[in-house]
């Protein structure tokens, strides 16, 4: 009889064991519940990395044209105009038309005193636009004769709101505003 209860007990032992083995259906939706939860929050991030990757472009390029309408002003005493080809006077390389922006120059040439540099995206893509402003300002001080420079980015993506114009940058006007800027008034909020 021993022997017997021995054997019965080891089958309801390795009964118990097969039993257990691997996850109830609850835990596995539990899981799969998460696992939703988690992309549903992460998803809209990530996806949005490759418009601010294109977007990073039309920065560096709005800015290195902002700089350079400086030096060339330091140089010639006037800004670079918004005529076709113009762009390629300020020396950067930069293409005026590229898969993610058009690049131009509004303004600028002869006597002005505000010059703005735009990066305009496709109509239908869902990038936000960029216009820097470049204005002949004067230090109060010593009465000397600056350039001052910023960078404005659309706060909606350009499939969204109009078109830049080139007059979302206001020229300096006072002590309170010596730098250009992006007006209440416009759709566009300053970067730097």
């Amino acid at each position: 009889m021993k022997t017997e209860l021995k054997a019965k007990f080891i089958q309801h032992i390795l009964n118990k064991k097969k039993n257990e083995e691997g996850f109830t259906l609850i835990e596995l939706l539990v899981v799969i519940i998460i696992i939703g939860i988690l992309s549903a929050i992460a998803l809209p991030s990530f996806l949005n990395q490759a418009n601010k990757a294109k977007q990073s472009e039309a920065k560096t390029y709005v800015g290195s044209m902002n700089r350079a309408q400086q030096a060339y002003f330091a140089e010639n005493g006037g800004f670079v105009g918004s005529g076709a080809g113009d762009l390629g006077k300020l020396g950067l390389g930069v293409n005026e038309n590229t898969v993610n922006y058009k690049y131009r120059i509004a303004g600028g040439g002869g006597t002005v005193t505000l010059v703005t540099n735009q990066a305009q995206p496709p109509k239908k893509a869902q990038l936000k636009a960029y216009i820097g402003g470049v204005a002949l300002g004067t230090i109060q001080a010593t009465s000397e004769a600056t350039t001052l420079a910023t960078l404005c980015e659309a706060i909606q993506a350009k499939g969204v709101g109009a078109a830049a114009t080139g007059t979302e940058v206001t020229t300096p006007g006072t002590a309170a505003a010596p730098a250009p800027g992006c007006g209440a008034a416009t759709a566009y909020k300053v970067v730097s």
